[in-house]
């Protein structure tokens, strides 16, 4: 069971072929058309749409650490609320590339656009595992 990001980093080196990372982050929005109820619940931290503003793939070597991870991306400016997380499995003991994930990437944010989360693991800020209902 993977509970953090050190969690994950820890299963994917332990996995027979070099991984490759996919990270989507993204921003709790409430939608313009929201109910004075969705508003309620999204001022208590609940509900709301996720909208992808970063995406980036790395090895577990590039990105060892949540810590590293977040600060990174705080130098785009862009801020979030949930990190959305995939693997990448290589072959022959090398991790697929950059060019490799792009398409894997790619589907992986417009999945999530849509709402499709349930295979991707989802960290908030500090790098603990949340439950998205």
């Amino acid at each position: 069971m993977i509970s953090s990001y050190s969690d994950l980093i820890q299963a994917s080196r332990s996995q027979q072929e070099a991984q490759r990372l996919l990270f989507v982050f993204c921003r709790a929005e409430l939608p313009d058309d929201a109910s004075a109820d969705e508003r309620a619940a999204f001022e208590r931290g609940e509900g709301g749409a996720l909208t992808p503003v970063i995406c980036v793939d790395k090895t577990p070597d590039e990105a060892p650490d949540f810590d590293a991870l977040a600060e990174e991306s705080r130098t785009t400016g862009q801020a979030w609320d949930v990190v959305f997380i995939a693997a990448m499995s290589g072959r022959g003991g090398m991790a697929p590339s950059t060019d490799e994930a792009q398409q894997p990437l790619t589907m992986m944010v417009e999945s999530i656009r849509l709402g499709h989360i349930s295979n991707y693991l989802p960290l908030d800020s500090q790098g603990n595992a949340v439950s998205l209902g």
